[in-house]
């Protein structure tokens, strides 16, 4: 009989161990997948509703165009050259630094470009307006754009260079 009870006692501490286990795994075991709640909104539909023909409208008679006035132009008279005069020095300026030569009586020989120097501001400086300065200079090129420093610029307004 004390077998018997052993092994009851044996198959009930086994049952036992097996339900402690199975509890304690049952504690792994996945959190339950949320409950999925679908919102539907339901959307009337729009009735159609007739669109309103357009009535004709009367177009009105067309008027005649009236014809242009014309205007004849005035006729293209030459213009008046600029007075070619010699040249006279104003002084020093910002793009005209270099110095001038004269001749025994006092008149303006040339000028010798310095660095910096533009073509407009020599003429500026000389009170000579740009067109003679490139008359006078027929050797400076591209409009007076393509002076280098030591180019003599010629300031006799009766010679050229």
């Amino acid at each position: 009989m004390r077998s018997t009870q052993r092994r009851l006692a044996a198959g009930g501490l086994g049952i036992t161990v097996v339900a402690a286990a199975l509890l304690g795994l049952a504690g792994c075991a996945a959190a339950p997948a949320p409950v999925v709640t679908a919102t539907v909104t339901v959307t009337p539909t729009p009735t159609p509703t007739p669109t309103p023909t357009p009535a004709a409208v009367p177009v009105p008679p067309a008027l005649p165009a009236p014809a242009p006035t014309i205007t004849p132009n005035a006729e293209a008279a030459p213009a008046e050259p600029l007075p070619e005069g010699p040249a006279n020095d104003l002084g020093s300026t910002a793009g005209a630094l270099g110095a001038a030569t004269r001749d025994g009586s006092g008149n303006l020989l040339s000028y010798t470009v310095v660095e910096g120097d533009d073509f407009f501001a020599i003429a500026q400086r000389f009170d000579v307006p740009v067109q003679q300065l490139l008359r006078m200079n027929p050797s400076v090129s591209g409009l007076g754009e393509d002076i280098y420093i030591r180019d003599v610029i010629n300031l006799d307004w009766t010679t050229t260079r």
